[in-house]
């Protein structure tokens, strides 16, 4: 038996990543999944996979209204009540900003930022019932602001600070918020373009060796949740990036400025 025993743990981009892995884990501790994304093809596989009586595959998109609060409901019709939330449907804008468009950002906080806001609004009730827990899915890029990240740089560091202040006004009625801050993970984000749509046969530009696996970093995030931890950090790097931001913010600026001369 694991940590997650009896709980019921409702997953948004649960179709691929980290939201994947995230649900095999969960129902190896114990738990039952909600799978909630656009893909319906991929959460049906999935819970069929994970076992009838274990997982139940909801299609949604966090940016619009409506389809997370029906997401939930037919959740608490197949497992009674959920108790662990977890944000974590998210995609990057990239680019410059002189070449982005307002749509460009409107696009990527309706995912990242209002994407999670709408999972909390639709899940908020069953979590305070339970005294649960909500994971919220930031990044290192919500510590540390880089070129050619600037939307999705914004949509991160929001994530961030709505993580700290609801953990304040939550912390009263027993609910944990802990922000997930990932640094390179094995998923498809970076196969992901600007318009939210990804591309299969595309080369991720990260290194393998750089990036950790979705299932340890599964481990990790449940981990953080059994122990309510405020904020968890995955990978070395990401760790040193996020102490470098904090400590050592000149050290960063310096680096980058040094790294934007010698890419000209």
């Amino acid at each position: 038996m694991g940590e997650l025993e009896g709980k019921v743990v409702f997953i948004t981009g649960a179709s691929a990543g980290i939201g994947a892995a995230l649900a095999r884990r969960s129902v190896a501790e114990g738990a039952r999944v909600a799978l909630v994304a656009r893909r319906t093809d991929r959460i049906g596989a999935l819970a069929a996979e994970l076992g009838a009586g274990n997982a139940v595959a909801l299609a949604a998109d966090v940016t619009r209204d409506g389809d997370l609060e029906r997401a939930a409901a037919a959740t608490r019709e197949a497992f009674g009540g959920i108790d662990v939330v977890v944000a974590n449907a998210g995609f990057g804008v990239t680019g410059k900003f002189a070449d982005l468009t307002l749509d460009d950002f409107r696009r990527q906080l309706e995912t990242n930022l209002f994407g999670v806001v709408r999972t909390i609004y639709a899940t908020l009730a069953d979590v305070e019932r339970a005294r649960g827990c909500l994971v919220l899915v930031g990044s290192v890029s919500g510590h540390m602001g880089l070129p050619g990240l600037t939307a999705y740089t914004a949509s991160k560091f929001a994530v961030r600070g709505l993580a700290e202040a609801l953990r304040h006004e939550l912390a009263p009625k027993g609910v944990g918020v802990v922000l997930i801050t990932p640094g390179l993970i094995e998923t498809e984000i970076r196969r992901i373009d600007n318009q939210g749509a990804l591309h299969e046969g595309a080369k991720d530009p990260a290194p393998r060796w750089l990036q950790m696996p979705a299932a340890e970093a599964a481990a990790e995030i449940l981990d953080a949740v059994v122990r309510r931890e405020p904020e968890r950090v995955l990978t070395r790097h990401g760790k040193l990036a996020v102490a470098l931001a904090k400590h050592a913010p000149g050290l960063v600026a310096a680096g980058v400025s040094l790294s934007l001369k010698m890419g000209r």
